[in-house]
């Protein structure tokens, strides 16, 4: 009955973050000054400093402004530079949320709620050109919604230990493909994140999960999309479990 409820709204969390699309004449932005603060001050494997980005603080806030100054849009961004644009502002934005409330043991600690209803993911603290979102509206109603891509789930951070690694370099129009999968590979064979130690036993991050219905749009089964990437390939008939979700802050 618990996991029901949870699930029930989960369902309701999402069908409220839709966005309606943003008129804008703006042009893609470079990502320089994230891709410089990430090597800076995130480890290869995700560990981040979040007291290395307070004392960049002035470079972060002039990459905030950066994001906040052009909203992607379908006339001047190609779809790699509206999605690469998406993942970073997601990434971004959650990291200076950590960075003005830092130390914190969990993200979650910032805001408590109704799981998946009203938590730190729906404070309305980002604006882009007059438009104000939450980073539910970003993932959700943004991201998830606007490209059917099931690896931005590899992709997207919130800060805490289960959640896929932030990457230490900005997601590059240009590269995207190959960023993408090496994040979900990464992921995948992460012991942490996910067991799977053979084709018929397999111990997967929620994330599968929560958004199974992504993977199958994307792949057909959840199974089939992680033998696209896993280097141990799965039955069609093995067994899925779920490890537990780690929400303790992603700094050592």
């Amino acid at each position: 009955m618990k996991n029901l409820l949870i699930a029930i709204a989960f369902l309701i969390s999402v069908s409220a973050c839709s966005v309606k699309e943003y008129k804008s004449d703006s042009s893609p932005i470079q990502h320089g000054l994230w891709d410089s603060l990430l090597q800076k001050h995130v480890s290869e494997s995700g560990v981040v400093s979040y007291t290395g980005f307070q004392k960049d603080s002035i470079k972060l806030n002039k990459y905030i402004s950066l994001l906040s100054s052009a909203h992607p849009n379908k006339k001047n961004w190609s779809e790699a530079e509206r999605l690469a644009y998406w993942i970073n502002a997601y990434n971004a934005f959650t990291v200076k949320l950590m960075v003005d409330n830092y130390p914190v043991a969990s993200i979650k600690d910032i805001k408590n709620g109704i799981p998946f209803v009203n938590t730190v993911w729906d404070i309305k603290f980002i604006n882009i050109e007059g438009a104000n979102y939450d980073l539910n509206n970003i993932e959700h109603g943004i991201v998830r919604s606007q490209f059917k891509e099931a690896r931005i789930h590899f992709a997207l951070n919130c800060a805490s230990i289960s959640c896929p690694r932030l990457r230490n370099e900005a997601f590059q129009p240009t590269r995207l493909e190959s960023q993408l999968t090496d994040q979900t590979k990464y992921f995948l064979s992460n012991t942490i994140k996910n067991q799977i130690s053979n084709s018929q036993e397999a111990k997967l991050s929620k994330l599968f999960n929560w958004y199974s219905g992504d993977f199958v749009k994307q792949s057909g089964s959840v199974i089939a999309f992680i033998n696209e990437y896993s280097e141990v390939k799965l039955n069609e008939d093995t067994e899925l479990s779920y490890l537990d979700y780690l929400w303790g802050a992603n700094d050592k």
